[in-house]
């Protein structure tokens, strides 16, 4: 095996011990990077290590460009590479390093490589996290129509109920327009409450405890939704295929003998027996 075939199974290969092994340290090293942009964030440790932190910087940014080179040599298809979704997560992970040698405010864009975190799923696409990680996605895929519905319906209420709060209340009370209407409906809806805009009638407030007690009600709507998806995905996965001969359905408990729907025998020669 050549230098360029041997790089290409350790980097992206990730179901080799090297391939795994690099991408752990990589993975720390973009951990590692994201802390010295904080710190340098802020003024009192910029004012004593600004220098060390410029420095530790510029060697990740270094690093992450000699890794995407590297990447770049040894894939196949390079373009390919470099327009793939990893391939521009890396791209974006050195660009704003760059360009901060010629523009000064681009620095704060370094906090940017933070999305390179995502290959930790790289990291454990063949690990036990996986199985987990694909109940998650079918419980989301399950509970999607559900939860957009429910979106919708809040985008109502909180249209209706802001823009009733700009007739009650009015400028005067500091609801200038429908849309500051609609952003005080959205933060008393969600219980948060800023009280930058508070209502000061009667009819205002009654209106706001309305919102207020309709937030309660409806905040745990779409965690029940995915809860329930969730429950049914795991659930799935423990269940085998046998069809009911009554009523055909495909799918039952592993330790099922009878069927869910219609309660006819999964196996009726073994009922027979018995």
């Amino acid at each position: 095996m050549d230098t360029r075939q041997n790089l290409y199974s350790i980097i992206f290969h990730t179901d080799t011990p090297a391939g795994q092994r690099f991408d752990r340290y990589l993975l720390l090293c973009i951990m590692a990077s994201l802390v010295v942009v904080m710190l340098d964030s802020i003024d009192s440790v910029h004012s004593q290590h600004g220098r060390l932190l410029a420095g530790l910087e510029w060697g990740f940014t270094a690093l992450f460009a000699i890794e995407y080179a590297v990447r770049l040599y040894c894939s196949p298809k390079p373009l390919r590479y470099a327009f793939s979704f990893f391939g521009l997560i890396d791209l974006l992970a050195i660009l704003p390093g760059i360009l901060a040698l010629y523009y000064g405010e681009a620095q704060y864009l370094l906090i940017i490589r933070v999305i390179r975190m995502l290959r930790i799923f790289r990291v454990l696409k063949l690990s036990p996290y996986l199985r987990q990680a694909n109940f998650l996605l079918t419980a989301l895929r399950g509970s999607k129509q559900k939860i957009i519905v429910f979106f919708a319906c809040i985008a109502i209420l909180v249209t209706v109920f802001g823009t009733l709060m700009y007739v009650i209340e009015g400028p005067a009370h500091g609801f200038t327009s429908i849309p500051k209407g609609i952003y005080w409906a959205v933060v008393t809806l969600t219980t948060v409450g800023f009280g930058d805009i508070v209502p000061k009638t009667a009819l205002g407030q009654a209106l706001s405890t309305l919102v207020m007690i309709t937030g309660y009600s409806i905040i745990a709507v779409p965690t029940g939704i995915f809860t329930a998806e969730l429950a049914n995905a795991m659930r799935g996965d423990e269940q085998f295929e046998h069809p009911c001969p009554n009523c055909k359905k495909t799918h039952h408990q592993s330790a099922a003998a009878f069927c869910s729907r219609c309660g006819d025998p999964l196996f009726p020669r073994h009922a027979d027996q018995g």
